[in-house]
């Protein structure tokens, strides 16, 4: 695994046009300016002062555009301590330390011990280990009333579900072989139409 320099970019907000580190492995897939945009254009008026949560989350990107587009805070967590040492030397060349919390952990035992809500959550689980699913049975608990979940996933990787725990399928983005999956959490467990 080898670090790559300045292959990314904060793409809009505070931050547009700033560089990021990530790294060069078989399992890290830096998400592209256009998925991202579209992951970030389904948010837009959700972003302001959010809590959001970054899982899985290899060089930071997507917490660190929330952040530039008007987050409060974010969490970033990712188990490769690789992975961890990027997102924090961007987070350290973009000087967001105090708006950034970087834990390194197994996704699943990081939320089986987290008591706070987010309002936002990204996830971009590795594909080949197909855990989708369980990683959406795993916020539960997790989500602030109205709150949203995107999910990057390779296509027909695993069955998408109407209802996963108290989340409802709002969306599905796609992007080729590359789907966004949307989620919405409302405060009476209501069900959002789906429109693919």
């Amino acid at each position: 695994m080898s670090e790559k320099g300045n292959d990314m970019r904060v793409i809009s907000g505070l931050l547009k046009g700033a560089k990021l580190h990530t790294l060069s492995s078989f399992d890290i897939r830096p998400t592209t300016d256009r998925v991202k945009e579209g992951i970030f254009s389904s948010v837009q008026f959700q972003l302001q002062n959010a809590n959001v949560l970054d899982l899985f989350a290899g060089s930071g990107q997507l917490g660190i555009e929330a952040l530039s587009r008007g987050a409060a805070h974010c969490v970033f967590v990712d188990s490769d301590p690789k992975a961890i040492e990027v997102i924090k030397r961007n987070i350290s060349n973009l000087k967001l330390h105090d708006k950034s919390t970087v834990i390194l952990s197994d996704v699943f035992a990081y939320l089986k011990k987290e008591t706070q809500k987010f309002d936002i959550i990204f996830a971009d689980p590795p594909y080949k280990k197909k855990i989708l699913n369980k990683t959406l049975k795993a916020l539960e608990g997790k989500l602030s009333p109205n709150s949203v979940v995107l999910c990057e996933h390779e296509k027909d990787s695993e069955k998408i579900y109407e209802k996963i725990s108290n989340l409802s399928l709002y969306k599905i983005y796609k992007y080729g072989k590359i789907e966004i999956v949307k989620y919405t959490h409302t405060a009476d467990g209501g069900v959002c139409i789906r429109k693919t």
